[in-house]
């Protein structure tokens, strides 16, 4: 697959609208519709108590004009008339209080609640992946966290915007609307005309806008990902003095992510000074027209209707004041959602599993003119023709690049080949169930990974229901235990904080412990001093018995007691046969042995222990 399909397939260049992003999160509304039609319950009375101030203004106002005017003032009305208005206004904020409490306690639920089950979604998804697409361009580690962190955060935002912002607003206006028609549909289509235009506003600076959000996006993820890269190479960093490079590279980046976000905000301010500007239009020509109809005797209406009208309009204008922030966070939720889902709807990236499951699996592969090629374009493998023998040995060797740990990943079923067959045991590998296949094969590689816990939970990482006697005696395997049992808090260690060679006799007492019957052994003892190397031979040559192993290194006490060797070479097997016999008959092999040796000062060795 091609990086461009790729990244389209990864929601970079696909296109959604606001009512294509609100039909994807409806699937994970739905399961809390009773939150929902409690919130919307209480949105509606919410709406309903906005209206009140604007009917109680209206009657007060007009009923303190005729007592002004009717001849019989007393204050004993007056203050009887306060009180009522006082009481209904502040029993009014009271019950609304209660309501809107309500209302965003649950608003905010389902908040919470969708935002925990898109988290869970995208993991489970992450983890039903293929190899090929952590592989691909795009989907570095910190541009992959950026993605997910930035549309879990932007999509809960816009269940919060919808839910317990934007329908409290928009059910509010429609309610003051229909009361200004009701009063007077000169005033009510006054205000109904300045809407659209606002809407037009608005969406003319989205679209403006949705480019700019699109480059901003985009610089945040290589920002993410550079600060990743700095973590993890800060060794490297250090070791060579490139701090200041990669400060000014950082620097770069943070001048284009500034510049980005001072243009959109710029804009931004434009469209919602413009739109501020329409709005109070609205405004002004409500309060010249019921002027004029209160000063013209229309029917209906009193000066308690100016203020009845103004108030209205406010309620009908409030979503207005508020839509340029909510429209803001849609269009966000607009460029992270495409990054999201598009992680979500990656079904061809899902890893295609087989239903054989043997019994028993004895570990006998075969290769039938392979070719493989990565997303980045490296052809990797090419008509790879090879068998391995059950119960056997069998070493890779070959210059680096050659293709040794590419032909692992395709035996493990982390890639699939783009040509050829692979069948294990005279099963095609595609047909085998892949946690079955998995299950029992056991991998030591260069670099292990090391999870976040103590020693005891990274062992048993190879088997979870192993008991502690038999993780105990994995680190004796592995010639680990004393040193594990010479910390202070023993197997309850942090792993995190041994050595390299240390994390990586963990991984290979992990590996004893699951004890497959399959074992591939790429440079296992890369990271290991020359005792702990012998030490760990050792253990390997007696596990190795009855299984089929695989073994990729450059150390030839590795390769030399192999059972069948293969020569590769940019992706295809150039000699095969037995170790000793390859080397006398010469070619690349022997090429890399002498070299090997001679890297060894094999000669000067030899001297010294003669």
């Amino acid at each position: 697959m091609s990086t461009q399909n790729q990244s389209k397939d990864n929601g970079q260049t696909s296109k959604m609208g606001i009512g294509g992003l609100l039909k994807k999160l409806l699937p994970f509304v739905l399961p809390y519709r009773w939150l929902l039609a409690i919130t919307l319950t209480l949105t509606f009375l919410g709406a309903t108590m906005s209206q009140v101030n604007a009917i109680v203004l209206d009657k007060a106002v007009d009923a303190i004009n005729d007592l002004m005017h009717s001849g019989g003032f007393a204050w004993s009305k007056a203050a009887q008339l306060l009180l009522v208005v006082s009481a209904v206004l502040l029993g009014k904020e009271l019950l609304a209080a209660f309501i809107t409490f309500g209302q965003r306690l649950f608003g905010e639920k389902i908040r919470i609640n969708v935002s925990r089950d898109l988290s869970l979604r995208v993991v489970k998804r992450i983890l039903s992946f293929r190899m090929s697409f952590f592989s691909a361009e795009g989907n570095e580690p910190g541009k992959l966290q950026t993605r997910i962190d930035r549309g879990v955060m932007s999509l809960s935002n816009t269940v919060k915007n919808f839910f317990i912002d934007i329908l409290p607003l928009f059910t509010s206006a429609i309610l003051a609307l229909v009361l200004m028609f009701a009063a007077n549909v000169y005033v009510g289509l006054v205000a109904l005309a300045i809407i659209p235009i606002y809407f037009v506003i608005t969406a003319r600076q989205g679209k403006r806008m949705k480019g700019w959000r699109r480059n901003v996006f985009g610089t945040h993820q290589a920002l993410n990902h550079g600060i990743m890269n700095i973590i993890e190479s800060i060794g490297v960093i250090k070791s060579f003095n490139r701090e200041q490079v990669e400060d000014d590279r950082q620097a770069a980046l943070q001048e284009q992510s500034t510049d980005q976000q001072m243009h959109t905000r710029r804009i931004s301010f434009l469209f919602e000074g413009l739109k501020s500007f329409v709005e109070q239009i609205g405004t002004v020509l409500i309060i010249i027209l019921t002027a004029y109809l209160v000063l013209t005797d229309y029917p209906g209406m009193t000066i308690g209707k100016i203020m009845y009208h103004v108030l209205l309009f406010n309620n009908v204008s409030a979503p207005i004041r508020q839509l340029h922030r909510i429209y803001d966070d849609l269009n966000d939720a607009l460029i992270y959602a495409e990054g999201f889902f598009g992680i979500l709807e990656a079904d061809h990236e899902v890893e295609c599993s087989g239903s054989y499951r043997p019994e028993s699996v004895k570990g006998d592969f075969a290769l039938r003119h392979v070719d493989f090629t990565y997303a980045n374009g490296t052809h990797a493998i090419r008509d790879l023709t090879m068998d391995i023998a059950a119960g056997k040995t069998t070493a890779l060797v070959g210059l680096s690049g050659a293709g040794k740990s590419t032909i692992v990943n395709l035996l493990d079923k982390f890639y699939t080949p783009d040509s050829g067959t692979i069948t294990l045991d005279g099963v095609p590998l595609q047909d085998w169930d892949t946690q079955t296949l998995r299950e029992n094969i056991g991998m030591v590689l260069q670099k292990n990974h090391i999870f976040s816990g103590t020693i005891e939970e990274n062992i048993r990482y190879g088997n979870p229901q192993a008991t502690f006697e038999e993780v105990e005696h994995a680190a004796r395997q592995a010639y680990i235990y004393d040193q594990i049992m010479a910390l202070p808090d023993g197997f309850q260690s942090q792993a995190l904080q041994l050595s390299g060679g240390q994390q990586q006799r963990i991984a290979i007492a992990r590996m004893f412990l699951k004890n497959p019957p399959i074992i591939f052994l790429d440079e296992p003892t890369a990271s290991l001093d020359a005792i702990a190397t012998e030490q760990i031979k050792a253990a390997i040559d007696a596990i190795k018995q009855g299984r089929t192993v695989i073994v990729i290194s450059h150390n030839i006490g590795q390769i030399i007691d192999s059972d069948h060797l293969y020569v590769l070479e940019t992706g295809h097997v150039v000699q095969q046969g037995h170790p000793a016999e390859l080397y006398h008959e010469g070619g690349l092999y022997k090429q890399i042995f002498d070299a090997s040796a001679r890297s060894m000062n094999v000669d000067k060795i030899a001297q010294e222990l003669s």
